[in-house]
């Protein structure tokens, strides 16, 4: 298949490039800087969504396109939310999916299905509720960016296209993410759980996140909102646990960094770190998806051996 991939020079995109491309398909890249590639099966287009030509560019492109996996957006700790920054970060993620499904209904010829980001985010913070596909949606500004982002690409629907979308949780690997920075006062000494301790980590190895995103791109009957994490979620202290013991570093589960601290340092941000979703892949699991890593402890093994 020739697949349009937006975002697939990131911390997630970048495994789900390599996947694809040992799978033999051809993949072109969209991305804001000129790059080349050395595989003959991976081709780079420079492509902003607010730019001028960019309706232009994905016209050219989009009538060759078989399948579109879209993961763009910017980092969402990278700032302080203020509202400028509050509104960037989902001006970054609607902005680039409206270019994409406009491409796709102008196209003669149209892509099959649409890969489309979310997060667990969607469900807010649950605290001790299992969460599955079917749970609706929460509140707080995590949970509204999903749900707009999930809405903006449904409208691929009604012209044929399939859409799905993976709600991917706490990707795990040691090059980038939440777990490189997580690891960091492991790695002197210092680590220890954020908050109270309590709150549910869906997580997932980057291998099966890049796996769960690739799904519905090669099963023709699956569509809809899907949870892309670990059929094991596992709270703060427990994850803060196993982290010391892969790193062979203590974890002072004893001690917190507290809410007021968070609050203080992330502002708002800082509610996506004392809450969490206890989320459950259900979807996946009904249909038959295998789990390298079902596991945080063979997880965590893989990561740091």
């Amino acid at each position: 298949m020739n697949i349009l991939i937006s975002g697939g020079t990131g911390f997630i995109g970048n495994y789900l490039t390599g996947l694809l491309a040992t799978r033999g398909h051809t993949l072109t890249l969209l991305t804001r800087k000129v790059r080349t590639s050395s595989n003959p099966s991976i081709h780079y287009v420079q492509w902003e969504a607010h730019s001028s030509n960019a309706a232009s560019v994905l016209a050219q492109i989009m009538t060759t396109i078989d399948a579109v996996i879209n993961l763009a957006g910017e980092g969402l700790f990278d700032k302080r939310w203020t509202p400028a920054v509050k509104h960037h970060l989902m001006e970054s993620r609607i902005g680039t999916t409206r270019a994409l499904v406009n491409a796709m209904k102008s196209a003669e010829r149209k892509p099959s299905v649409l890969v489309n980001a979310s997060a667990v985010g969607y469900y807010g913070d649950r605290q001790n509720e299992i969460v599955n596909e079917s749970t609706p949606a929460g509140t707080g500004f995590l949970a509204d960016i999903c749900v707009r982002w999930e809405e903006e690409s449904s409208v691929a629907a009604a012209f044929g296209v399939r859409v799905a979308n993976p709600r991917i949780g706490i990707v795990l690997e040691s090059n980038g993410g939440a777990l490189e920075r997580m690891a960091i006062p492991f790695k002197l000494f210092v680590g220890m759980p954020l908050g109270s301790g309590k709150q549910w980590l869906p997580w997932i190895h980057a291998a099966d996140a890049a796996h769960g995103i690739a799904y519905p791109i090669e099963n023709k009957d699956f569509s809809g909102a899907y949870n892309v994490t670990a059929p094991e979620p596992i709270r703060m202290n427990g994850f803060c646990a196993e982290l010391g013991a892969a790193l062979r570093r203590p974890s002072w589960s004893f001690l917190s960094v507290p809410e007021f601290a968070l609050n203080v340092a992330l502002g708002e941000a800082a509610t996506s770190l004392t809450g969490g979703q206890q989320a459950v892949p259900q979807k996946l699991l009904d249909a038959g998806f295998q789990f390298r890593f079902p596991i945080l402890q063979a997880a965590l093994a893989d990561i740091y051996p």
